[in-house]
């Protein structure tokens, strides 16, 4: 029996990821980034990674019209801080970013992103007890103005009221599950590399 299609877009999204979702939580929990400091920094070097590539989308003009607050949401920069306070170099680029996506792709990109803020509340309370906190080593984990459940409501409404075709319901698709993929690729680079 096939799970009936969820009425809303966000919903339909969180259903679809929900398998690349627990492959990569599990992933996480088996590279232990709570255990050292130093596997922590590697963890950052992930989130960076990840953030850094969706700097674009974050300053899309049009992406901005959607969502008035959108370029304050990204946290590049925050990771960024936190590899300094880390003593971790910041990290070269990997290849593979997404490019120039359609904007209902970028969409599904900036879901999953936006979605990570959630589980950022229970990461904090880890990072605390190696001694991080939001203005020092987990910026980027810090709960965003105006809290995480208010800020993730305000993004799938806009989300969920946009009118899509069946093509940019596929494209919102995509670009959701290329994110899971993209960040898992990253947390295995950020784990195998030999950082200094």
């Amino acid at each position: 029996m096939t799970t009936p299609r969820p009425a809303l877009r966000s919903q339909r999204l969180n259903q679809i990821t929900h398998e690349p979702h627990g492959k990569l939580d599990a992933l996480v929990k088996a590279h232990a980034p709570f255990e050292t400091q130093a596997s922590y920094a590697r963890f950052v070097v992930a989130q960076y990674l990840f953030q850094s590539e969706l700097v674009a989308l974050y300053n899309d003009v049009q992406l901005a019209a959607l969502i008035p607050d959108l370029a304050a949401r990204c946290r590049a920069e925050a990771a960024k801080a936190d590899l300094t306070d880390l003593d971790t170099e910041v990290p070269a680029p990997v290849a593979g970013a997404v490019k120039n996506p359609s904007q209902a792709e970028a969409l599904g990109w900036l879901f999953v992103s936006e979605g990570s803020k959630l589980g950022a509340a229970f990461l904090i309370k880890r990072a605390v007890a190696l001694g991080m906190n939001e203005t020092f080593g987990a910026r980027h984990l810090a709960e965003p103005a105006g809290g995480r459940a208010e800020g993730w409501k305000t993004f799938t409404r806009t989300l969920d009221g946009l009118a899509f075709t069946e093509q940019q319901e596929a494209e919102a698709d995509k670009g959701a599950l290329e994110a899971f993929n993209r960040f898992t690729v990253l947390l295995e680079h950020a784990y195998a590399a030999e950082l200094a």
